[in-house]
């Protein structure tokens, strides 16, 4: 591939995200990623990604999601350029149950989660639709798909998510353009610190038996950004270790 296509990647620096970085890298593409606070850990994965992919581009972007201004601005500047792809990973948790949730907070959860995603969409899709091909993929989650106590606001999100990709896979497909949720499960980062002393329990729930591995999902989202993916669109793709598939009711 002499001339890359153009990936941008939000929230690109840790976890789950760099080893999205680093599979659409390894897999061809130049990709752009954002980051939020960061800026160490994205500067280490550029230089990582640079020594490892001689001839390819890779750039770090700071934005914060939950800006509006910032997000606008960001926005309005890509404008310009082509993309081919567009993988919105970056995430907010927000935990409480439905009664005690904090409307500010969940209403924060629901702009970096969701409604940052559709201001980065119709900004990028332009280029898209003119160019006939597009990809676009959005990191979910299980939780938009089975009820689980406390996710209240952030499950919402998700859901949001969901609904509004299947809307714009119907609106975009006949010019080329698919678009996708992937939805994991729980996934050996960082983010699962905090659940350090459930893991265990919650792995026997599982009925894989582990916690996925972020390069697992980030595989997945190579392939759905690769040719033989053109005709997937419009799809929920767990990659949650069966955690979905069973009745959670346990004898």
């Amino acid at each position: 591939m002499s001339e890359a296509k153009r990936i941008l990647v939000t929230g690109g620096a840790k976890g789950v995200g760099a080893e999205i970085v680093r599979s659409l890298l390894a897999a061809g593409f130049d990709v752009d990623f954002t980051y939020r606070s960061s800026a160490a850990a994205a500067g280490a994965l550029v230089d990582e990604l640079k020594a490892a992919h001689a001839g390819r581009a890779v750039r770090a972007l700071s934005l914060d999601l939950a800006d509006k201004v910032a997000l606008d601005a960001f926005c309005d500047g890509r404008e310009a350029e082509s993309y081919f792809g567009l993988v919105h990973n970056a995430g907010q948790p927000y935990d409480a149950l439905a009664a005690m949730m904090a409307q500010d907070k969940a209403e924060a959860a629901m702009q970096v989660n969701f409604w940052s995603l559709t201001r980065l969409a119709k900004s990028l899709m332009r280029n898209m639709l003119r160019a006939r091909e597009g990809r676009i993929v959005v990191i979910g989650s299980v939780a938009a798909l089975q009820g689980n106590p406390g996710n209240a606001a952030y499950a919402a999100s998700k859901g949001a998510l969901l609904s509004y990709i299947r809307t714009l896979a119907v609106e975009t497909g006949k010019r080329g353009i698919t678009v996708n949720y992937v939805a994991p499960g729980f996934i050996a980062t960082d983010m699962m610190a905090p659940y350090a002393a459930y893991r265990a329990a919650m792995e026997k729930q599982i009925p894989a038996g582990r916690f996925a591995d972020p390069a697992e999902v980030a595989g997945l989202v190579a392939f759905l950004m690769s040719p033989p993916a053109a005709y997937v669109t419009g799809a929920v793709l767990p990659i949650d270790g069966g955690l979905t598939a069973q009745i959670g009711v346990h004898r």
